[in-house]
């Protein structure tokens, strides 16, 4: 059978590809195998994915690691190389827009294997996000580009990607969500907000990571003065990224929490999601948050000056702040007045099944 190389490397990859892969094995006409880059490594932000989305353990684990945005491309590149290599796979599909995707994308392309870009075409315009280059650039030199909406089409049409080349198939996310949903009973969620001390629909949900938000110690104290005196109105639970705590520690930031600011370590994703689905509102700076906030029609606040999902704004409950105007959204949503949204087209959890359809076509018509 021809065989398929999934590749994921940090935390949003991992929800993204286990629809996928589930989907191909059960249409028992490819091999599939997992590549780990190992972009995120820790036990939280990677090991724990594959049990959360009972995902086997990966055929191949990198181990790049952290670094410079070169030196993890390039280490990712190195060894992704030997992979494909030895494997001479019939397609490789990336997900998303981490470094791992144009990396892997950039090595198959260059030993003339197939790539499929999953959540291809989205756009925030602004080139001063790694992730806007990593989007842009495989999207360039992909061959199956798998869009979530109606604006990842106009933007790969508008770039001169040619038409045979794009799928709208809706948003993968949302395979994984509604199948954590389905995982969550009424005891599971009793357990987590009291393991919390918070009551359902009684907290705020903050995560942070992107450099332009913790990377200066101006901007990092602004945010965490503000969640200190949103945690006077009510609570506001603080999962925190990993890079975010470095920088905290590196700046000298006093971030002990008090009151109702509960800073803590990042949890699981079955974790989070009952904690995002029981929250008054999430405070984010994460793409994939912005998705999930919009599909459980849960208000949600942005702290970016763009996003790569407008459809969350136009069509869901999600609104880009910044420091100025923050407080006043937030205000809004504490006092019930905010948008209701609406879950957009082909957001239905059944988005890995339209892929795998295209991937397994694709595949073999192009081994026989």
């Amino acid at each position: 059978m021809p065989k398929i190389l999934l590749v994921v490397g940090a935390r949003p990859n991992f929800m993204k590809m286990a629809p996928l892969y589930f989907e191909i094995v059960k249409a028992e006409r490819l091999t599939p195998r997992i590549v780990h880059t190992g972009q995120h490594y820790d036990y939280v932000m990677s090991q724990a994915f594959f049990e959360d989305l009972e995902l086997p353990q990966p055929d191949y684990f990198l181990g790049a690691g952290s670094g410079s945005h070169a030196e993890q491309t390039a280490r990712i590149m190195v060894g992704f190389e030997k992979v494909v290599l030895a494997e001479k796979p019939d397609l490789v599909v990336v997900f998303g827009d981490v470094n791992s995707t144009v990396a892997c994308s950039l090595t198959a392309k260059k030993l003339l294997v197939p790539v499929a870009h999953v959540e291809a075409g989205l756009r925030s315009f602004d080139e001063t996000m790694p992730e806007e280059i990593n989007r842009r650039v495989t999207d360039a030199i992909s061959d199956l580009l798998f869009t979530p909406s109606t604006d990842g089409d106009e933007n790969l049409i508008r770039e001169g990607v040619p038409r045979h080349k794009i799928h709208r198939v809706g948003n993968i996310m949302i395979d994984s969500l509604i199948r954590i949903l389905g995982k969550i009973n009424q005891d599971h969620q009793n357990r987590i907000v009291r393991q919390f001390d918070v009551e359902k629909g009684e907290y705020v949900l903050v995560t942070l990571h992107r450099p332009s938000n913790v990377d200066e110690r101006s901007g990092l104290e602004q945010i965490l003065k503000y969640l200190s005196q949103l945690s006077a109105q009510i609570p506001v639970i603080f999962p925190i990224h990993p890079r975010t705590r470095k920088n905290i520690e590196a700046l000298g930031i006093d971030a002990v929490s008090a009151g109702g600011l509960r800073i803590m370590e990042p949890v699981r994703y079955r974790e989070f999601i009952t904690l995002q689905k029981n929250a008054r509102f999430v405070l984010t700076d994460s793409g994939g948050i912005q998705e999930e906030t919009t599909y459980l029609g849960l208000p949600c606040l942005t702290l970016r000056p763009n996003t790569e999902r407008p459809i969350t704004i136009t069509e869901g409950t999600n609104e880009l702040v910044d420091m100025c105007n923050i407080e006043e959204h937030s205000a809004q949503i504490l006092s019930g007045r905010w948008k209701q949204g609406r879950v957009p087209p082909l957001w239905d959890g059944r988005t890995a099944e339209r892929i795998a359809k295209i991937v397994v076509d694709y595949a073999i018509g192009n081994v026989s």
